[in-house]
């Protein structure tokens, strides 16, 4: 491609990402600062549309970008801007918490209000161990597991047991738990009531054991680690919005979040930000849809992702700053809520 291509390209998806439009001859010689004839200028979008790099929808004599057309314009034509000191310090003053789920949900929600689309956080790995234990009788022979990370992070867990407990044995098995097991994985916690079990009650060694199992289960769930903001924010996207297909596709992606972690966890490995346009990814698979990630870390480790989910036709130039300088902002947030705890956020995930 020679500059005039590129130029008129980059024109292009500049005009449909602004006004959601194919774009005609005209709008490309008012708008790319050319001095070219419309014959000219058709002959440049015949060639663009022989690489691939845009289409012509049918009810219009304009042109749109393809993914193709995105990857491009984002490798090697954007401009990105920056963003100031001030909006970067109200940005780090919505992230300030006092623990470390505090900071993750509060940045999806200001990702996605940023953005206009849907933040999500892969939330750091829990170590596998906890603070503190109790219990709630919730009736029905139903008890609410309450698990307190040493972050501060509180997990809840309901669980059905085969008798009903009364208080004070609810009592004495979370007082036992904490006592004796608080900073322990709970691996080691299980293996330590099997050697143990014959000096406990039967009945709250029971319950102790099955609260280990429902405990691990809570802590290693990797949907649960995905938080997601302002998914709803994509229903007012035209193109995503008129296909009731695609629809499906990007809800389902939101509520099974499998390929969602998968791709989150995938961009840990990058450095800085990763683009993913249309269905490039293999893993979030709508063409209309694109994801920019950016790692984040605690001690200089990396433990979780970020980003936002929009539309192809999303300001790119704007999207990713925010995207990279949200990341660094949780890692800052994180490292403090680290240090002031005294705890480390476990990266290589290892624990129940």
């Amino acid at each position: 491609m020679d500059n005039r291509s590129r130029q008129l390209l980059k024109t292009l998806i500049e005009r449909y990402i602004a006004e959601g439009q194919p774009v005609g001859s005209r709008s490309l010689s008012k708008f790319s600062g050319l001095d070219l004839s419309p014959a000219t200028i058709r002959n440049v979008m015949a060639d663009l549309e022989d690489l691939g790099l845009v289409a012509s929808p049918h009810t219009s004599a304009g042109r749109i970008p393809t993914p193709k057309g995105y990857r491009l314009f984002v490798d090697s034509l954007l401009t990105v801007q920056p963003i100031d000191a001030s909006q970067a310090q109200s940005m780090s003053g919505q992230l300030q918490a006092d623990a470390p789920s505090q900071v993750v949900s509060h940045a999806a929600s200001l990702l996605s209000s940023l953005s206009s689309f849907a933040g999500v956080v892969c939330a750091p790995r829990r170590a596998g161990v906890f603070r503190h234990i109790e219990f709630l009788r919730l009736g029905d022979r139903r008890l609410l597991l309450i698990l307190v990370t040493p972050d501060g992070d509180v997990l809840n867990k309901v669980f059905h047991v085969d008798q009903d407990y009364l208080p004070e044995a609810l009592i004495h098995a979370g007082n036992y738990l904490t006592t004796n097991y608080a900073g322990l994985s709970l691996q080691e916690v299980r293996s330590s009531l099997h050697r143990e079990i014959a000096d406990l009650r039967q009945d709250v060694s029971r319950l102790m054991l099955k609260a280990v199992e429902e405990g691990g289960a809570a802590l290693s769930d990797p949907d649960g680690d995905i938080v997601i903001s302002g998914e709803r924010r994509l229903l007012d996207v035209t193109e995503l919005s008129e296909d009731m297909g695609r629809l499906r596709q990007l809800f389902d992606l939101f509520e099974k979040k499998t390929s969602l972690a998968k791709l989150l966890e995938f961009s840990e490995r990058a450095q800085g930000v990763k683009i993913y346009i249309g269905g490039e990814s293999n893993l979030v698979p709508v063409d209309e849809l694109s994801v920019i990630t950016a790692p984040y870390q605690v001690n200089g480790r990396i433990v979780g992702t970020l980003g936002v989910i929009g539309p192809t036709r999303m300001a790119y130039d704007r999207v990713i700053p925010i995207v990279d300088i949200t990341a660094r902002l949780v890692s800052t947030a994180l490292t403090h809520l680290a240090a002031d705890s005294g705890s480390q956020v476990d990266p290589s995930g290892a624990g129940a």
